[in-house]
């Protein structure tokens, strides 16, 4: 019987010292455990400063130029290919609108010389593909329009320089229809939201 009392006797102190242990750490706060946006990757501007906006709309549209003319070259169904064409010229049109937006906006903006590190990881995806390629287009189109559209509805929104602030207004209702119209593409390709 002893022993029995012994057992229980241990069993109950460490219950007690665990209690005690979680009354020593409080519970963090709903503060403390809302998990903090991820940093932005080093090379990723700042899209809600003027130059931030502009590399990034500049890159977007160099993306969207060059895995449009890869669409022309590889992808497999007519409407790819077609898609392909409609996003170089209309990314052309958007390239030159936001030279234009630029050069009125005062000193020190500038378009940059290449595309962003993840723009090109995403062509470099492209070109991989292989058979897959249709899917893996319309995939990333569905996405970048989304990622595009936000960045000027922001701009329009907020935007401190008149001139990009115009722009991202005029260009807007592009992204929007390619986005409407690739989300088709996307389903036709299998490849969904």
């Amino acid at each position: 019987m002893n022993n029995r009392f012994a057992m229980a006797s241990v069993a109950a102190m460490a219950l007690a010292a665990c209690a005690a242990e979680d009354d020593a750490t409080e519970t963090p706060t709903t503060e403390e455990t809302t998990p903090m946006p991820e940093p932005a990757p080093a090379d990723a501007p700042d899209p809600a400063t003027p130059q931030g906006f502009v590399t990034t709309a500049a890159s977007s549209d160099m993306y969207e130029i060059e895995a449009g003319r890869l669409a022309q070259e590889m992808g497999s169904s007519q409407a790819v290919k077609d898609f392909g064409a409609m996003m170089v010229k209309d990314h052309t049109t958007s390239s030159d609108k936001l030279r234009s937006a630029v050069a009125s906006g005062g000193a020190g903006l500038a378009t940059p010389p290449a595309m962003l590190p993840k723009h090109q990881q995403q062509l470099d995806a492209l070109r991989s593909a292989g058979a897959d390629f249709d899917r893996v287009y319309t995939e990333q189109q569905v996405a970048a329009h989304r990622e595009a559209l936000a960045l000027l509805q922001g701009e329009a929104a907020t935007g401190t320089v008149a001139s990009l602030k115009a722009f991202a207004s005029t260009v807007m209702p592009v992204v929007q229809g390619h986005l409407d119209h690739v989300r088709g593409l996307a389903g036709d390709a299998g490849g969904g939201e």
